[in-house]
């Protein structure tokens, strides 16, 4: 019996797969606990439309995330901080700083999406890399001033 899985089953089929398994199993488990449904052109065709839905979705939020890194990399963000003897700086601006200065920007960025290697611990220009999609990465500066 061929059946269509609409939800992820481990070792067994992914979400959009057809595939041909023993009709007890298909009756019994797949399609009594929602893991599958019997492939007929109904079902194909109510497949065939998600596939194209999740497309244009994954295509407007690769166009949106396009016109964000435009913005993002034209922006420079400055923070003041205390320095000690030689220019040294007290602490550094953390991720979680610059997440707080985006936002108030008006920016919804996640913290996961925001590069940070180590700490920025000295003064002057730096560059942060933003992950909007995969693919599409933006590039902000941190200006670190005394």
């Amino acid at each position: 019996m061929e059946v269509i899985f609409i939800k992820d089953l481990r070792g067994q089929g992914k979400k959009g797969q057809v595939k041909n398994v023993k009709d007890g199993y298909a009756e019994n488990f797949l399609i009594k606990n929602g893991y599958a449904v019997l492939k007929n052109s109904e079902n194909l065709k109510k497949l065939e439309y998600e596939k194209t839905k999740k497309a244009q979705e994954e295509a407007e939020n690769k166009k949106l995330a396009e016109a964000l890194k435009i913005k993002l990399d034209k922006e420079v963000l400055e923070f003041k901080v205390k320095t000690g003897q030689g220019d040294k700086v007290f602490g550094s601006i953390s991720l979680k700083q610059v997440k707080d200065e985006l936002t108030k920007k008006g920016y919804k960025i996640d913290k996961s999406q925001i590069e940070i290697n180590q700490g920025i611990a000295s003064l002057g220009f730096h560059n942060i890399a933003i992950n909007l999609y995969p693919g599409i990465v933006a590039t902000i500066k941190v200006h670190v001033i005394k």
